[in-house]
């Protein structure tokens, strides 16, 4: 009985906030939108605990606090949250110059990102240990706060970005190595999606790093050229925050010329373009204390961003309507008051947004 109450209860909440975002069909990052987004980065960046470390110990001298550990990103929760929550901070002061928590922010990031730290950082990646912390996920998550910092006009970015350039050298190596050994692409809807990692060091690497781009495009093609019938149906699983066949398509997109891409997606996703709407439905959250639980908001986010770089390239509006509608479902939950979720959420729906159509 309490099983089928709850059906009918997220079944009935889908309804009403489908509804209430109907015909809500443009979105764009102004200042309301980041002045309910940056707090939650800007919170975490520096709060040090609880925090879920992912290493390996090599001995008790490991054993020490993630400020020590993790000098640079030690904040929210873990090293990759962090990371986002930092290119979420430098993506807002690029977009609005004139933010009014421009110098509180940029406080924060000038007294993280600084040169000894960055150091400290590499050293720990460098251990024999933990020579694979954080792949792809956070490697990833580290590309694009370079990208980010590239591309932000301001003196403060161009120091914060040689600061970080030796992480970033260091994480491009690690990537090309890696690409190199991995046969068979991992395919799963969380972290170590390897579509996931390969898309977001795609954007720097095709702008700054030729060598690492040379070699995704190989391996994309490797991987996923001869795909097809990629099974929607068995999606979402109950866990995951990335869409193992839309971030596919969407690295594909990337990777692909357009008319290639075109007949390529008509295979790996046979009739999505026609109905979009008939395979995917917003995910639902039955506990947001459920760290992982929480994930599938992350996951509506992921698909409208895959939505919306899908939806251009290929001139599919039904795709971005969407998009927009999977964003909506999650974005005004974030603010639940649970750790679990406003670690990181914010980053994603940031990402959405700047992926989002400027012009309907």
């Amino acid at each position: 009985m309490i099983r089928l109450v709850l059906i009918l209860f997220v079944s009935m909440a889908f309804t009403i906030h489908a509804q209430q975002n109907n015909g809500n069909n443009s979105l764009t990052l102004d200042e309301k939108k980041a002045d309910f987004l940056y707090h939650f980065a800007f919170e975490c960046i520096d709060q040090e605990y609880p925090n879920k470390l992912g290493q390996v110990l090599g001995d008790d001298s490991y054993l020490a606090p993630p400020r020590e550990l993790h000098p640079a990103f030690y904040g929210c929760f873990d090293w990759h949250s962090s990371v986002h929550g930092h290119w979420t901070l430098v993506t807002i002061l690029s977009e609005f110059p004139d933010y009014k928590y421009y110098a509180e922010i940029l406080s924060k990031l000038k007294k993280n990102i600084t040169r000894e730290n960055i150091i400290k950082e590499v050293e720990y990646f460098d251990d024999e240990h933990n020579r694979d912390f954080e792949r792809t996920y956070g490697w990833a998550w580290l590309l694009k706060l370079d990208e980010a910092l590239r591309e932000w006009d301001s003196p403060e970015a161009k120091v914060l970005q040689e600061n970080l350039n030796p992480l970033t050298e260091l994480v491009s190596d690690k990537f090309i190595e890696f690409l190199d050994k991995l046969i068979y692409p991992i395919r799963v809807g969380e972290h170590t999606n390897i579509a996931f990692g390969m898309s977001f060091a795609y954007d720097y690497a095709r702008k700054y790093d030729a060598e690492l781009a040379q070699k995704i495009e190989e391996k994309a093609r490797e991987y996923f050229l001869n795909d097809t019938g990629c099974p929607l149906t068995w999606e979402p699983g109950g866990f995951d925050f990335l869409s193992p066949c839309l971030q596919e398509a969407a690295l594909m997109q990337k990777v692909l010329h357009e008319n290639e891409y075109k007949k390529w997606l008509k295979k790996f996703l046979p009739g999505f373009e026609k109905n979009p709407g008939k395979f995917l439905e917003p995910a639902l959250v039955t506990d947001r204390s459920d760290g992982k639980l929480a994930h599938l908001d992350g996951l509506n986010f992921n698909r409208a961003w895959c939505l919306f770089e899908m939806g251009n390239a290929i001139g599919n509006q039904k795709m971005i309507d969407l998009g927009i509608q999977h964003f909506n479902f999650s974005y005004d939950k974030m603010d639940s008051g649970e750790y679990a979720g406003a670690h990181w959420l914010a980053s994603f729906a940031t990402y959405a947004l700047m992926k989002a159509p400027k012009n309907k």
